[in-house]
């Protein structure tokens, strides 16, 4: 796979002689909230590892073709099979076979695209996107999406306008810091850890024909870096298997599971002033001298940091706010042990869920763009139609193999 134009190639990336160069790309496209930070991804020496534990995966360089070759863009992609909508109910059926069934569509996500600031307005990134979606056709996908910040006005323009996308979901970030005490989980709501063959039943029995729900979630859950699913209940529930789970759950319930992104990549914030590190480092002080008065703490986020991805949040009944809380508050400790900086997750702008979701305003992205192109001539979504133009449903499922 390679490709040559305008005195630049586009080829796949060799492990054995592009890391070098790869990271003076990232280095010089630090990305992050305009102003006077910046926020740094350290991939931890390995380029493809936020593509790697998805079924299909592949990256591209774009290098120089002179004497002296240097790598000045790159791009990653990766396919997988998800959900994109239900099947509607058959007329006449029983009650037993009334449960929704999804329509799944191959479908290919578009990330981590970066050009060298000296080598921008040459067509670079258009090509390595063209490049990618011409893969992506190779391998079967009928539709390509991509996330950016929704200020990003270079990136959405080069996708709406140049690269056929059109927008569509704007789901929102929200990122906790990990403080230095523990958070107390309410006493009326008991946790329990269950084991990932019923984290898998229960995810595919009710939230199957969740928009992007993975049909491989068995390979999320058995991943080495999914660090266990666990359910909020009322005080006093006996768990007696997912089975039972499911025929007679509870009135109110609420799941979510983790995702140990620090093992992937690392963050930090560049460009803090001294009177905000200084801040910082007095609050954690004061909260690791004092941890009963529970000081909402800054971590330190001006070097590298790790985080916990919560993945798969839902939930049912009038307490599932309180119960995702609790379960929040308890990833937090979670994170605490894990030497973490920050919790994250992504969720749909009109999940009802949201609302017990803690996080920080100033560390979140209330609005993260997502745009979507379909690839494919001939579609298995028949009963669906052009999904680009479905409207947004009340939930979304964020595969933590691609945040």
């Amino acid at each position: 796979m390679e490709e040559e134009g305008g005195g630049v190639v586009v080829r796949a990336f060799d492990r054995e002689r592009d890391c070098e160069g790869v990271e003076a790309v990232e280095r010089m496209c630090e990305v992050g909230p305009s102003g006077e930070m910046t926020l740094f991804t350290d991939l931890l020496g390995d380029p493809v590892c936020r593509v790697r534990h998805s079924p299909a995966y592949l990256m591209l360089v774009a290098e120089t073709s002179g004497p002296e070759r240097e790598i000045v863009g790159l791009v990653r992609g990766c396919i997988k099979t998800v959900a994109c909508g239900k099947k509607p109910h058959r007329v006449g059926a029983p009650a037993r076979h009334q449960t929704p069934s999804p329509i799944y569509t191959k479908v290919a996500y578009l990330l981590g695209l970066r050009v060298s600031p000296s080598h921008r307005r040459k067509g670079i990134a258009l090509r390595l996107v063209s490049r990618m979606e011409e893969w992506f056709r190779e391998k079967g996908a009928e539709y390509a999406y991509m996330a950016t910040d929704k200020d990003n006005e270079a990136s959405v323009r080069l996708f709406t306008e140049r690269c056929g996308y059109s927008k569509f979901r704007t789901p929102a970030i929200l990122v906790q810091p990990v403080f230095a005490h523990r958070l107390p989980v309410s006493h009326r709501t008991q946790i329990l850890r269950i084991p990932a063959a019923d984290a898998e039943t229960l995810y595919r029995r009710r939230f199957a024909t969740t928009e992007f729900f993975p049909r491989d979630i068995d390979a999320v859950l058995s991943n080495p870096l999914s660090l266990g699913t666990y359910l909020a209940v009322e005080p006093g529930f006996r768990w007696a298997g997912i089975e039972a789970f499911l025929a007679a759950p509870p009135e109110s319930w609420a799941v979510l599971s983790v995702w140990n992104s620090k093992e992937v990549f690392r963050l930090e914030v560049r460009g803090a002033s001294r009177w905000r590190r200084g801040l910082a480092r007095t609050t954690r002080a004061v909260d690791r001298a004092l941890p009963w008065l529970r000081i909402p703490s800054v971590p330190d986020l001006f070097r590298p940091f790790g985080l916990y991805f919560l993945y798969g949040v839902g939930g049912e009944g009038r307490k599932g706010e309180a119960m995702v809380r609790a379960l929040c508050r308890h990833a937090h400790n979670v994170a605490r042990e894990g030497s973490c900086g920050v919790v994250a997750t992504e969720v749909a702008a009109c999940d009802p869920l949201r609302r017990g979701i803690p996080h920080w305003v100033r560390l979140s992205c209330a609005e993260d763009l997502w745009c979507v192109k379909r690839l494919a001539e001939d579609y298995s979504d028949g009963a669906l139609g052009d999904w680009t133009k479905a409207p947004p449903g009340p939930s979304i499922f964020v595969d933590p193999r691609e945040f």
